[in-house]
């Protein structure tokens, strides 16, 4: 059946299953996370875009040139297969015709891809862990008849190792990556003046004003923060020569445990890329729940002077690091604590200590067990946020609010108070991925998620207004990157289509408070806003996108939560600030140390989507106008 609304006509699965699997296409498939995509299905592209809506130009969507060879990139560690697919499009984008041909000849990848995308959590598409090798796809043609493929061709091909490239291939090819300026890795953070201490990335191409303040990778491993002894870095995708390549000369060949949720091929690639770093060792989080994913960015850094948490929303490759907005918490430098002191010292208003332990534990991994006593042995007092871990398993009774949306609704609950006309002060929602919630809002989204984001105090105000911020397809058109940009923004046709009504919610990434309108979100933020968006009642930076896998979902009568995903995020709360309310800080950029604003990264209030406005979705094509790069978008 289909269903006609403001934001187009959508074709819809006749299940009302939240979770239940898009019914497989009579096309060639390929694997996505958690579902079966269709290659090119003009089936549903047909039922979803209508003359005059999708399109800044009111044209239909159509596949419309040629794409050309390229150099096949590096084997990087790929979050999916779903973006294996959209690999070939970012790494040989097609350009732009007046005068389109009426056929699209791609040559689809057939080895490893390379481009690392970030991540997506969609609930229910099937997970291919990072790295993970597309089944061998046939080439092929948009054309009413193909040719059967030859004989030699069924003949299976030996894989081919590839050689390691010192830079990560780039959405627009090759040479597209710039290199910084001189002055773009000098760091002006004073921490003695940082009251939150959060963070913005740097972002190339940006104006001086708006990277003073920010901080890149190489800020974060640089000496100035610590002589650092080793690390762990927690993350969903790895380009570990890249990584490497971030800590200074004189900490490249520290000890280095990379935490991640691979298995099977792509464990194994992940694990052939570090052959030439030997200070590189693993350790593989355990997924027993299907479809869920090792999620988590986190980064902890011990240093000779002490040590040190960040919690971020960047993957680990040059990608996120480079024209995307992205956000981080830096924690202060965690003095050692005298020798024989109980394991009780040290912690925190917040109990970040005990949080954070809770968490590392929750992983059951002996590689883990040296830094979970080392964090015993450190005074985290000075911790002024509280940690927001969901880690996989089904828990009853009061494990439910150790994890996932409950443990935030807890916090709210125990450590806010409620405001005069509650029902006035919206829930805003930023995020990079969506999943499937049912095809209403009561079966998750407007029930027990709004449950716990309007939480204040002992108080629940009912349908307060919520707000989701997520880039529309002319906000993505018009980035930085252009149409590769969305490869980063991973909400499939096959989950849209079956939640319209959702796209009711949506407003436009717009971030001119910081300069970042066009450096396309990856990172994800949660608060609660005044009705005059000058204040602040709360505010969360997360890993977690908006799905079930990540924040978890009630089951047996309420009785029991389900969470499939490792995700981490800090809550920031007024009180523990000695504040009532954060005020929302006005302008960003340049940083101004004495400011006691919170730096909101992107400009409030939110500007709703207009009737004409779609949402990205990143499997079907854009082809009507081109983007800043003068491409079009072809997916495989």
């Amino acid at each position: 059946m289909s269903q006609q609304s403001a934001h187009g006509r959508w074709t819809l699965s006749d299940s009302d299953d939240d979770d239940g699997n898009v019914p497989p296409p009579r096309t060639n498939t390929i694997k996505t996370e958690r579902t079966e995509v269709p290659e090119q299905d003009t089936r549903k592209i047909d039922s979803f875009f209508q003359p005059g809506r999708g399109t800044s130009d009111g044209k239909s969507v159509l596949p419309s040139s040629v794409v050309k060879k390229e150099e096949k990139p590096s084997v990087l560690a790929m979050g999916s297969e779903a973006r294996h697919a959209a690999h070939a499009n970012q790494q040989q984008p097609v350009k732009y015709e007046t005068n389109p041909s009426p056929a699209v000849k791609r040559k689809r990848e057939t080895d490893e891809a390379g481009w690392a995308l970030s991540s997506s959590d969609d609930d229910d598409d099937r997970p291919i862990p990072c790295g993970q090798q597309q089944a061998q796809p046939k080439k092929q043609e948009c054309s009413p008849k193909r040719q059967p493929p030859s004989p030699k061709r069924q003949q299976p091909s030996p894989k081919r190792v590839k050689k390691e490239d010192a830079r990560p291939p780039s959405p627009h090819g090759r040479t597209y990556y710039i290199d910084e300026p001189p002055d773009f890795f000098e760091t002006s953070i004073d921490e003695e003046t940082e009251t939150y201490r959060f963070y913005l990335n740097k972002v190339v191409g940006l104006d001086k004003k708006y990277n003073t303040g920010a901080v890149h990778i190489r800020d974060i491993l640089s000496p100035m923060f610590g002589t650092l002894k080793e690390s762990v870095q927690f993350n969903y995708c790895f380009d570990i020569p890249w990584m490497v390549k971030q800590y200074p000369p004189e900490f490249r060949d520290k000890p280095v445990l990379i935490v991640h949720g691979e298995k099977r091929e792509s464990k194994a690639r992940l694990i052939q890329q570090a052959q030439p770093y030997p200070h590189v060792r693993f350790c593989q989080a355990k997924l027993d729940i299907a479809f869920g994913t090792h999620h988590t960015k986190m980064m902890l850094l011990w240093y000779e002077e002490g040590f040190r948490v960040i919690i971020l929303t960047s993957n680990l490759i040059r990608a996120d690091w480079y024209q995307k907005t992205q956000g981080m918490w830096m924690s202060p430098l965690y003095p050692l604590l005298p020798e024989g002191s109980p394991e009780t010292e040290g912690e925190s208003p917040t109990y970040f200590k005990r949080d954070l332990l809770e968490y590392l534990q929750a992983y059951r991994a002996p590689e883990l067990s040296d830094w979970i006593q080392r964090i015993r042995e450190h005074d985290l007092s000075e911790s002024s946020v509280y940690l927001i871990g969901s880690t996989p398993g089904r828990y009853v009774g009061a494990d439910m609010e150790k994890w996932g949306h409950l443990r935030l609704r807890k916090l709210l609950s125990e450590h806010t108070r409620a405001v005069p006309n509650g029902e006035d002060w919206p829930v805003i929602g930023q995020f990079s991925s969506i999943g499937s919630m049912g095809l209403d809002k009561t079966k998750w989204l407007a029930a027990e998620f709004q449950r716990t984001l309007t939480t204040l105090g002992k108080n629940h105000d009912r349908d307060p207004p919520m707000l989701l911020v997520y880039p529309s397809v002319d906000n993505v058109r018009t980035s930085l990157e252009g149409y590769p940009a969305g490869g980063s923004l991973p909400y499939s046709i096959q989950t849209a289509q079956r939640q319209i009504w959702l796209h009711s919610y949506f407003h436009h990434w717009r971030a001119e408070t910081t300069g970042r309108s066009h450096a396309m979100p990856h990172i994800k933020t949660y608060m609660r806003a005044s009705p005059d968006f000058t204040e602040l009642a709360w505010f969360l930076v997360t890993s977690a996108n908006l799905s079930k896998a990540a924040w978890g979902g009630l089951e047996k009568n309420n009785t029991q939560v389900m969470v499939r995903s490792y995700e981490l995020g800090v809550l920031f709360l007024p009180s523990a600030f000695n504040m009532s309310t954060f005020r929302v800080q006005k302008n960003v950029f340049p940083v101004d140390g004495g400011s006691s604003g919170f730096p909101v990264p992107f400009d409030l209030p939110p500007q709703r989507y207009s009737g004409k406005d779609q949402p990205w979705i990143w499997n079907i094509p854009y082809a009507s106008a081109p983007d800043t790069h003068g491409n079009i978008w072809v997916p495989s």
